[in-house]
């Protein structure tokens, strides 16, 4: 705000010229009050039927809408008809933490922001936003929910992992910005995110609300630092996290309530420290508000307007959403939303709009994408970026047992499992027998077996487990997922051990490597040859195998502490 108490559109991170000040306030003037309320939401898309984006979505006066990932000429339709039929230019975005397969299922899947990080090369987080935000603009995206700015302080925590750039906070500031420089180069917003900062405690917003419980002092030198940062580079959106920071909410509001409020309900995260503290001039919108750490916080009714008048300014998804509209304009009638904030909302909204030159595109006809730009999704450039950047990253943990290089003369017969159960299984357990058989290894592939205990049951001996295998590789494919209290593996372990739980590790020499947590040395600590990959594309399981047969070195340097403080995990 300047001193008038009016929000400066000239200055960062908008840097308004008086052309696009004027449109952001003649449009505003020309709204509405239910063009005005529709602009607050940020649905999420499900079809690309013209006939659904019309009453659906643009009836409805929304200010963005996200698609998941889809196929992109289906998108590239999608997201023309939307910004060739919205009156006000809409904000399109997606989930591009980890490249181009953000959004488009033929995009190219960069890597994860742990794997980034692992190369420490910091160029790479630069690729990863250039890249990611290239391929997304093709098919019309101009927002990216990108980068993760969290730090991975706790292992236990099921969701954070290998979306953030690590446990150093100084690491997650420079990936950070090196990410939003390739995306802000590439044409697209970012949305700095989640504010006030995941991954302190082991539990997961998608299913209560979570806590960042650091003091105001360790907050400042560690999330404050990047926060402050990005604000200062130019970050046009933050996202924010169904997250309490009672240190903060104490220290700005001492009769604030021992009850957990999540910083998307809480004027002190988000006037006092974001907006005052920490001079955030740009956009907020939530997370994802059917999350329960934003449900069970208070009354929906009350919510909905509430999180716009306690600092928010844009609500991300819906409940249901002509409910959730109703709330917004209840209200506002009611006083809860206050004509004041309202119009700082839209304000800040149409001035994201304005900063991206989206009115200007309206204009002149290119708002919409182009469809030579289709090519740019999956290109040769991008393919060798994500090249470079798997071989770079993979992370040696450890090899007591002196075991690596592997190869087909000393270890023919190989036991491949694959652990996780979830949807990229098949797949990867392909792409790795695949590639293990390009190098000459005979594999059988793991299956879990259904036994009956009615009637006697043979277990293998390990005798005859010694003379079937050479070699055991277990691939762990725990992804990181919503909605879940642990990212931890699951054994198929019945009476007399079966041959999925790693008994065998003084039988027959055994290897894991991980695809996706960097922590679940904790469950397998019998195991003396351990691996870091951070990302389970195909590219990246074609690059572990190079090096497990010693075609290329391990160069990876862990970004946490992959033996999560436990020295006995060393050995």
């Amino acid at each position: 705000m300047n001193e008038n108490g009016r929000i400066d559109l000239r200055a960062n991170p908008f840097f308004l010229d008086e052309e696009d000040i004027r449109w952001v306030e003649e449009t505003k003037a020309s709204m509405s009050l239910q063009e005005k309320i529709g602009q607050l939401f940020f649905p999420i898309g499900y079809s690309p039927n013209p006939d659904y984006l019309q009453h659906e979505i643009l009836d409805r006066h929304p200010g963005g809408l996200m698609f998941r990932a889809g196929l992109k000429e289906e998108l590239f339709s999608a997201f023309s008809y939307l910004q060739e039929h919205a009156k006000i230019p809409m904000l399109l975005a997606a989930n591009l933490e980890a490249g181009g397969d953000g959004i488009v299922v033929e995009g190219t899947p960069f890597g994860k922001q742990m794997q980034v990080a692992a190369t420490g090369d910091s160029q790479q987080a630069y690729r990863l936003g250039r890249l990611s935000c290239t391929e997304a603009q093709a098919v019309g995206c101009n927002y990216t929910f990108a980068p993760v700015v969290d730090i991975d302080m706790e292992y236990h925590n099921p969701i954070t992992n290998v979306r953030t750039y690590g446990s150093d906070p100084e690491t997650v500031k420079r990936y950070g910005l090196e990410y939003m420089r390739g995306a802000m180069d590439s044409g697209c917003a970012v949305s700095i995110k989640h504010f006030p900062g995941d991954g302190v405690d082991e539990t997961d917003q998608h299913i209560l609300t979570s806590v960042n419980s650091l003091s105001c002092e360790e907050w400042d030198q560690t999330y404050g630092e990047v926060y402050k940062a990005l604000i200062e580079n130019g970050a046009l959106t933050a996202m924010i996290g169904h997250i309490a920071m009672p240190a903060y909410q104490k220290k700005f509001n001492p009769a604030h309530p021992d009850k957990l409020i999540p910083a998307t309900l809480s004027p002190e995260l988000l006037q006092n420290l974001l907006r005052e503290q920490l001079g955030f001039n740009g956009m907020i919108i939530t997370d994802a508000s059917p999350m329960v750490g934003f449900l069970c916080a208070m009354d929906r009714e009350t919510a909905v307007p509430y999180c716009i008048e306690a600092g928010c300014d844009m609500l991300l998804f819906y409940k249901d959403y002509q409910e959730d509209l109703g709330f917004m304009m209840k209200g506002y009638r009611d006083g809860i939303l206050s004509e004041r904030r309202l119009d700082e909302a839209i304000t800040r909204i149409l001035a994201v709009k304005a900063s991206l030159k989206l009115h200007r595109k309206q204009k002149d006809g290119t708002l919409a994408p182009k469809r030579e730009d289709l090519q740019k999704i999956g290109c040769p450039e991008h393919q060798a970026w994500a090249k470079e950047c798997a071989e770079k990253s993979v992370t040696l943990v450890k090899d007591t047992q002196h075991l690596l290089p592997i190869s087909p003369q000393k270890q023919k017969r190989v036991l491949l499992e694959v652990l996780g159960k979830f949807p990229s299984e098949d797949r990867v357990r392909k792409t790795f027998t695949a590639a293990l058989e390009k190098e000459g290894f005979s594999v059988t592939q793991y299956e879990e077996e259904v036994f009956d205990f009615t009637k006697p049951v043979h277990f293998e001996t390990v005798t005859e487990f010694r003379e079937k295998y050479d070699l055991v590789i277990y691939v762990g494919n725990v992804e990181n997922a919503s909605n879940k209290t642990t990212n931890r593996i699951n054994w198929h372990a019945p009476f007399g051990a079966g041959d999925n739980v790693p008994w065998f590790t003084e039988v027959v020499p055994t290897i894991f490597v991980s695809l996706q947590n960097p922590y679940h040395l904790l469950d397998v600590p019998m195991i003396r040859t351990y691996i870091n990959a951070y990302s389970n594309h195909d590219l990246m399981i074609e690059t572990v195998v190079e090096k497990l047969v010693g075609k290329s070195a391990f160069v990876g340097k862990s970004p946490v502490d992959p033996f999560c403080g436990k020295e006995y995990l060393k050995y």
